[in-house]
């Protein structure tokens, strides 16, 4: 239930929603189903029923309706990875990324992902946007360019010292093409580590395969840049070993090569008023080992993992823009978007007709960038879906004990289901309960994981 201060700070309406729905019939059944999102704040709701058989004998083993469910309905989580949109889900999300990011630095048995992958040369590498013009900042003598020494939570940071001169065009437009550049970086990067073993790129391919996994991140400028754990396994991804000559040094001198080779670079052509640019990735390059444990120096498996989760629930909302797709640009006016922004949205709305294969306006609220916010090889490690379905797995189990069923294989039985979309949201009440239950959830896996974590510093 909500706390006593938090009550006192809602408003009548709320608190009056608030009391109604939690004096209903079904009130415990309603909570019952909110925890199990997780405390979405935007769950889907479901009308439907589902019948499940005994494919030999036409038993009825088990049957669902939501006619008997409060208000009929079903609510199941939104699944948004957006914090902005909706914090338990992206909480859920990003604890799926950093089980992913963790699994292929130290391994996972569970996901069949060995431990000796911590054997593999591994890097934490940072690639930026260019310059499109001098920006307030916060260098490490402390006064900005404008002479200022600004605090970490001015609004300020990141925008133009001079707008009239910066290059808004350019930032989107990098923005639109950062997953090109990233496709180029990656093929580049096997031509390197090819040359520096000695080999063709088709016989790496025969002793080593790179695998990455790695997040998108805004800069508070609004230009994109990637975070990417990068590995070099043997032949067969994290189960076989990489050959002698692979190493963190040899992983390192490829990835600084790749990144400022010529080939690594996206040529746009001249539009209408618009120059052809030709772009590339940031002199700022970051590379660095990861360690299983601290040593003082270098960055840990657990912090990288934690660090990739962080920015997979954030989007460019982070600069000031809107965490969804715009309409037209008196939308900006409404929700208060500040200067720099609006005039980088501003410039993907000019551009739009330009480069209509691009589809800048559509990613305006992106700022151009239009590619997965996480990705990764193939063989880097698990998958989301993968994570996701163990989740379902997991609760499908406990339901089936919960109800007293007996154990059935799935090619045995048969499922009849009929579901119907039936709106989205909570009440205001609802809205405020959600939120204490998403906050209980999140300070009880906080709490847990403590534990666990002490428990193994003690070991």
């Amino acid at each position: 239930m909500t706390d006593t201060a938090t009550l006192a700070n809602l408003d009548p309406l709320t608190l009056g929603d608030l009391l109604r729905v939690a004096s209903v019939d079904g009130f415990d059944r309603w909570q019952d189903q909110i925890r199990r999102t997780g405390g979405c704040s935007d769950p889907i709701h479901l009308t439907g029923w589902s019948l499940t058989k005994d494919k030999a004998t036409g038993e009825t083993l088990h049957h669902y309706t939501t006619e008997s469910e409060p208000g009929g309905r079903l609510r199941l989580a939104c699944g948004n990875r957006r914090a902005s949109r909706c914090p338990a889900c992206a909480w859920t999300y990003a604890g799926d990324t950093y089980h992913l990011i963790r699994a292929g630095l130290a391994g996972d048995d569970r996901r069949n992902i060995p431990a000796t992958v911590r054997d593999h040369p591994r890097v934490f590498a940072t690639l930026t946007a260019p310059s499109f013009g001098p920006v307030h900042n916060q260098p490490d003598r402390g006064i900005c360019r404008c002479g200022t020494r600004h605090p970490t939570d001015d609004p300020a940071l990141g925008t133009a010292l001079d707008p009239a001169t910066y290059d808004y065009a350019a930032a989107v437009l990098f923005n639109n093409h950062a997953g090109g550049l990233w496709q180029r970086f990656t093929n580049r990067l096997r031509r390197e580590i090819a040359a520096r073993a000695g080999l063709t790129q088709r016989e790496l391919a025969d002793v080593a395969r790179l695998s990455y996994g790695k997040v998108a991140e805004f800069q508070k400028r609004g230009a994109i840049h990637f975070h990417a754990v990068i590995r070099i396994d043997g032949p067969d991804g994290p189960h076989t070993p990489p050959p002698s000559w692979a190493s963190i040094g040899l992983l390192t001198d490829a990835i600084r090569a790749a990144a400022t080779h010529a080939y690594t670079s996206v040529s746009v052509p001249a539009a209408d008023g618009q120059p052809a640019r030709t772009f590339r990735w940031g002199r700022q390059l970051d590379i660095r080992p990861v360690k299983a444990f601290c040593d003082g120096s270098d960055i840990t498996e657990q912090a990288v993992a934690s660090y990739v989760a962080k920015y997979a629930t954030k989007a460019a909302e982070t600069t000031g823009t809107l965490d969804r797709r715009i309409g037209e640009l008196a939308e900006l006016d409404r929700h208060g978007v500040p200067d720099h922004a609006r005039r980088l949205i501003t410039a993907c709305k000019t551009l739009d007709p330009l480069y209509p294969d691009r589809r800048l306006w559509a990613w305006a609220h992106m700022l151009g960038f239009r590619g997965h916010f996480s990705s990764k090889s193939r063989r880097y490690s698990t998958t989301l879906g993968q994570l996701r379905h163990a989740r379902a797995d997991f609760r499908a189990a406990q339901e089936h004990q919960a109800l007293g069923l007996p154990d059935h294989e799935p090619d045995t039985v048969l499922v009849l289901a009929d579901w119907q979309y039936a709106g989205h949201g909570h009440t205001p009440g609802e809205s405020a309960l959600a939120a204490s239950i998403a906050r209980d959830l999140q300070l009880n896996r906080e709490t847990a994981r403590e534990a666990l974590l002490s428990e193994g510093s003690a070991a």
